[in-house]
């Protein structure tokens, strides 16, 4: 069962690995964006450890709720609604619950997931955080470890691709060869999960 200290390590984790990789994440951003993914992440996710510390809600829907708002008010651009309502709906989902089963986690996420989806409009192919989410959600049920990869697999193969949503469709043709930073971004996120658990 995964209780609400879980969670708490899981936004943690998340934080600590966006706050290492927030010059790429920007570098990545920097060709197709505009090269501020990393940093309005790292501002998001500090305000959201620092609030956890002095909030400490008791329950894992509520410790993603209040994780989900601190995005959305602090994160510019995108990034902080698409972020923000992925956390929020997913905790939402997870109801009053003291402990969730990884079944429930992985249910709730994927209804965090297609509410990012129906928000932004994006579908799988199309260069955005759903390519490695998608992938994420699927594997979820299998290990923690297992979604890390497919994510990360995920926000590879946007490499190829063109964009058709968000400010890199802008782009065309010029945003092929360059990984997605919303879909990198995201495969830290999950891959936040293998260290929260201790897998």
């Amino acid at each position: 069962m995964l209780d609400a200290d879980f969670f708490r390590r899981w936004m943690t984790a998340a934080a600590a690995s966006v706050d290492r990789e927030a010059e790429r994440l920007t570098a990545l951003d920097s060709p197709i964006g505009d090269a501020d993914h990393g940093s309005n992440l790292q501002r998001g996710f500090r305000a959201v450890t620092a609030t956890l510390e002095k909030e400490a809600p008791d329950t894992p829907g509520a410790i993603l709720q209040l994780a989900g708002r601190q995005l959305i008010s602090t994160v510019g651009g995108a990034s902080g609604p698409l972020y923000g309502t992925l956390l929020r709906r997913t905790g939402k989902a997870l109801g009053d619950a003291t402990e969730v089963t990884e079944q429930q986690l992985t249910d709730a996420v994927r209804e965090g997931v297609d509410a990012v989806m129906a928000l932004g409009g994006a579908a799988p192919g199309d260069k955005t955080m759903i390519d490695a989410l998608v992938p994420a959600v699927d594997a979820l049920a299998t290990s923690f470890r297992a979604a890390a990869a497919a994510a990360e697999e995920g926000a590879v193969a946007t490499i190829p691709l063109q964009a058709r949503k968000g400010r890199a469709s802008y782009l065309g043709e010029r945003s092929i060869g360059h990984q997605d930073p919303g879909a990198t971004s995201s495969a830290l996120l999950i891959a936040a999960l293998v260290e929260a658990s201790g897998e």
